[in-house]
């Protein structure tokens, strides 16, 4: 494989590690030694279908670690080995340096990874960049890989031939998914989330299954527990039962105590009641004397309110009586206004109609004056159009002359022609070879990228700087192309039809124009035949004998016109019938001349007759001007006589308007005078109107104040007599209750209580007999059950006192050592597992923490894959949006074009042409790269299904897209990629095509 760019001498930035410095296969798939070189930036690789560009990918992915099924290309490694061949080698060298290099101080500024596949094992080694061993260890190529974080399997870094095609083509909106949800490296998480939870189930049923093996023997311990705590219970019981005598003797006397504290209580309360009634009684009679004060004085208080709002109404009546006579002067004023202002301007209309009066007499006069003016000038434009149609015809026949002559000269540089090259089957395929190959032709062909510099500097020194160069080796021998890789169809290639003696030349006509897929027909309607209704194999182009261009990529059929300028001659196998042709030509070419003379000298006799009526139509002209200037002079003076006479006859009505004029706008101000003092007496009537309003807005504010207090001081006069009947009928509530109910009370209750206290002694005393006060409490108090209960729970006891003297005959020590020996065994394995339970624990808290963080990560993913989209599509003025619901697994794409005027969007791609689907497809893929990093990305065959305009699009928002993120890309395709902008970091390379 050749490079057909001259390598660029500007300096570049450094790169970053990481990124695939040069790419080597031997004996690999259809390659014996293939060395790929690539830049830093963008690299694009082209060829013929079956020149082994998708191998680049393939080995990419073999060197680093993939199987041979994840390539979908083969299902073992040793698949892979060429035929005939005993192995097969892949080499890639990556670059190292910078601050994300690999072990610089162990690898140096390159690692080298290298893979050897032989037909019963394979091999993987690490070299620096000396090409020295340093390791054949998984582990340390899987360190590598995380390192640069390349995943080979990921479509976003490494997009084969098989995948590209499969993302392009499918609508299926699941299998969008499992693209995004792998490319973005959710699905390797969510893998990893569901294979913890799975380890962690399987822990969880070994923990379960050790704690239920240890449950024989806790139910066994259990047991042994319960035999001595029922074995201390009858000894207990034993002890209860003697203290729980003691505490029914004991509960005699305090069940007394409470109640004679609860008598006492009964009393001490009865007697509190007495000196609580006599106050109340007390607070009335102080409340009864001060509410008949404050009533006597809001009596008086009312009286002097009623007599100030007799007087407030008074004064109300007398200002309305004042605003009302004020009001009606104000209103005569403003009718006598108005009656003076409708006279002024009844004489203000009379004196514009004096002043259109005077106008229109003094306009009539000035348009008699024009008229005769506007004759004059009139003749005057007639004659000069006379003389402008005169010189527009000599003009005319002018450019007639020279046009003739300019044709009699271009008819003899027709027969200048040039030609080098030779046709096999004379000039019928002359047109249609120059549109296929001119291009090619026009270059020149070199062995090395030292000549291209030769002869480019040779070129600059004649100032020829579109100088086509093309590098090639010039021993490879003529290529035999075999029938199976030809065009399957009787028409002749454009390689057949064409002869040199050099090799070289035919194998570039080969690699560069692919001549020998390029089919020649006869006329158009074959040719639409040919390239569109046969399906011939291995054809690309075809080409009509006049120069028609017609292919089909994908579904897209495009046909394009001959191009005009195209050069036919240099390709004639004979001059002879062009010899002859000129000839034709030069005969027409000459009767032409002649009759262009006999038409000059005819234009010539024309020219001197229009010269001759020129110059007396310039005679005419002269005098008509001498004419105009002295009917003018006359006219102006006729405009004098009639501006003095009519001057007469109107002077005198003139001036009687004008005295009727200034009498009118005398009494108009005479009138405007009377009216300023009716309006200031109008102010002045406006002025009191307001203070009279305003005292009697104030009079009005003043009484609802004194109203208001009025109305509540009645109420509160009201409110003071209803409370004082009330204190009456408390008092004496009060003073009868004390007497009827309070005092028998009391008395009752004094009595209960000396009998209660006789009660108390005689049980305090045999209690005393059976134990001491201080021993029952010691015991732990029981003061809050009766003594019926406490004589029941003595029943019980005694009762299960003896059930358990016949059912428990063992010792207990024999049981709390038995105890003692099977806890210490079964401890140990308790703790132990509570160990590995709560590890348990924390492993799942930690990986539900880990969930809802993958969760979270998703959703932002989402949003952002859909804004990167929008960005994408929006370079071709499509807007659209992406749909990604991971509980039903599916993503689906919503695109809207520009001229849909609908509101509609497309939900699914397959509904759009084959261009729009691949570059909406292609920007879904753009926006997933933005969301992943990768020192590198491959992508094989990502313009199929595109038509030209789509291509391009793609290819300009591919590789301005590679520039911006700064990482390095690999772009493979079998279509032309001439488009391609040139930049300094874009670099292409053309396969070789395939050889027999």
């Amino acid at each position: 494989m050749e490079n057909s760019e001259i390598p660029n001498t500007q300096p570049h930035r450094t790169t970053t590690a990481g990124t695939i410095r040069c790419i080597k296969l031997e004996n690999f798939m259809c390659h014996s030694n293939l060395v790929i070189e690539l830049g830093d930036y963008v690299n694009f690789i082209t060829g013929q279908n079956g020149s082994g560009k998708s191998a680049i990918l393939t080995a990419l992915c073999v060197a680093f670690g993939s199987r041979a099924k994840a390539t979908n290309r083969a299902a073992t490694l040793k698949d892979f080995i060429k035929t005939g061949c005993s192995y097969a080698s892949v080499q890639v060298v990556l670059k190292n340096e910078g601050a994300d290099a690999f072990k610089p101080e162990l690898y140096g500024e390159s690692i080298i990874i290298e893979r050897r596949i032989t037909e019963s094992s394979s091999s993987l080694v690490l070299k620096d960049h000396h090409g020295k061993r340093v390791s054949n260890k998984k582990e340390e190529v899987r360190e590598l890989v995380e390192h640069f974080n390349v995943d080979v399997e990921n479509p976003c870094v490494i997009m084969s031939q098989d995948k590209s095609r499969e993302f392009l083509q499918s609508g299926n909106a699941k299998d969008k998914f499992k693209f995004f949800f792998k490319a973005t490296l959710l699905q390797q998480v969510d893998d990893l989330l569901h294979s913890i939870e799975q380890h962690l189930e399987i822990a969880n049923e070994l923990v379960q299954e050790l704690e239920r093996s240890i449950e024989p023997v806790v139910r066994e311990l259990n047991e042994l527990q319960e035999k001595i705590k029922n074995t201390e219970h009858v000894e207990e019981l034993s002890e209860r039962v003697k203290q729980m005598k003691f505490k029914l003797a004991w509960s005699w006397v305090y069940n007394v105590d409470k109640e004679v504290l609860k008598q006492s209580t009964v009393v001490e309360k009865m007697k509190s009641r007495l000196p609580a009634c006599q106050a109340e009684v007390d607070l009335r009679l102080e409340k009864i004397e001060g509410l008949r004060k404050i009533y006597a004085e809001m009596r008086s208080r009312y009286e002097h309110m009623m007599q100030k709002a007799s007087e407030v109404n008074t004064l109300k009546d007398e200002l309305d009586k004042n605003l009302s006579a004020a009001t009606m002067h104000m209103r005569q004023l403003e009718q006598e206004y108005d009656r003076k202002m409708g006279d002024i301007q009844k004489m203000m209309k009379h004196v514009a109609s004096l002043k259109r009066q005077v106008h229109d007499i003094e306009e009539q006069t000035l348009q008699n004056t024009q008229a005769e003016e506007t004759e004059m000038q009139e003749k005057l434009k007639v004659l000069q159009d006379e003389l402008d149609a005169a010189n527009a015809l000599l003009a005319s026949v002018k450019e007639e002359e020279t046009l003739l002559a300019e044709s009699f000269s271009s008819r003899k540089d027709e027969v200048r022609k040039l030609g080098d090259q030779t046709l096999t089957q004379g000039n019928v395929w002359a047109c249609a070879v120059e549109n296929a190959i001119g291009r090619v032709l026009n270059a020149f062909i070199v062995t090395s990228v030292k000549d291209s510099h030769i002869l480019r500097s040779c070129a600059r020194e004649v100032h020829y700087d579109h100088l086509q160069i093309i590098i090639y080796k010039f021993s490879v021998p003529r290529y035999n192309i075999l029938h199976n890789q030809l065009p399957q169809t009787r028409h002749p290639t454009t390689l057949s039809v064409l002869h040199s003696d050099s090799d070289t030349v035919m194998n570039v006509l080969v690699d560069k124009g692919s001549a020998e897929r390029q089919v020649l027909v006869k006329d158009y309607d074959t040719g639409k035949t040919v390239a569109f209704g046969e399906r011939v194999p291995n054809l690309k182009e075809v080409y009509t004998a006049e120069g028609y261009r017609m292919f089909s990529r994908g579904s897209v059929q495009t046909i394009l016109p001959p191009n005009k300028r195209a050069r036919t001659g240099r390709l004639c196998s004979s001059f002879d019938d062009q010899i002859k042709d000129l000839e034709k030509d030069a005969l027409f070419v000459r009767e032409q001349f002649q009759n262009a003379r006999q038409q000059k000298r005819a234009a010539e006799d024309e020219v001197r007759v229009l010269h001759e009526k020129l110059q007396s139509i310039k005679r005419r002209c002269h005098a008509a001007v001498r004419d105009s200037t002295s009917k003018k002079l006359a006219f102006d003076s006729l405009k004098c006589t009639y501006a003095a006479e009519a001057g007469g006859l109107n002077s005198s009505s003139v001036d009687e308007l004008c005295e009727e004029i200034s009498r009118v706008q005398a009494n108009i101000q005479e009138k405007e005078t009377l009216l300023e003092g009716l309006q200031v007496q109008i102010n002045d009537s406006k002025i009191k109107v307001s203070n009279l309003k305003a005292s009697l807005g104030n009079l009005h504010e003043s009484a609802n104040e004194d109203l208001v207090a009025l109305s509540k001081a009645e109420k509160e006069f009201e409110d003071i007599a209803k409370e004082l009947d009330e204190l009456k009928m408390e008092k004496l509530h009060y003073e009868r209750v004390l007497k009827e109910k309070t005092l028998p009370d009391i008395q009752e209750a004094e009595a209960k209580y000396q009998q209660l206290e006789q009660k108390r002694k005689d049980y305090y005393e045999k209690a005393s007999y059976m134990c001491p006060e201080n021993e029952v409490e010691a015991m732990g108090g029981f003061k809050e059950s009766t003594p019926e209960q406490l004589s029941a729970q003595l029943t019980r006891m005694n009762e299960r006192l003896e059930r358990a003297r016949d059912k428990y005959t063992e010792s207990i020590d024999d049981l709390r050592n038995l105890y003692e020996k099977k806890q210490r065994k079964i401890l140990t394995k308790q703790k132990t597992y509570g160990n590995f339970r709560n590890q348990l624990q924390d492993a799942k808290r930690a990986l539900q923490s880990r969930r809802q963080k993958f969760d979270r990560s998703a959703t932002l993913m989402k949003r952002q894959l859909t804004w990167k989209f929008n960005a994408n599509l929006a370079k071709k003025g499509i807007s659209g949006q992406i749909k990604v619901d991971y509980k039903e697994k599916t993503l689906s794409i919503e695109v809207k074009m520009p001229q849909d005027a609908s509101s509609t969007a497309v939900r699914d791609t397959r509904g759009l042409s084959g261009g729009e689907r691949s570059f909406s497809t292609l920007c879904f893929a753009l926006a997933l790269h933005q969301m992943t990093e990768s020192p590198f990305r491959a992508m094989d065959e990502f313009d199929v299904f595109m038509d030209a305009v789509s291509r391009k699009i793609s290819l300009d928002t591919l590789v301005d897209f590679a520039l911006a993120h700064g990482s390095q890309w690999i772009f493979i395709t079998p279509h032309d990629i001439s488009m391609v902008k040139q930049d300094e970091r874009v670099k292409k390379q053309q396969m070789a095509a395939p050889r027999s």
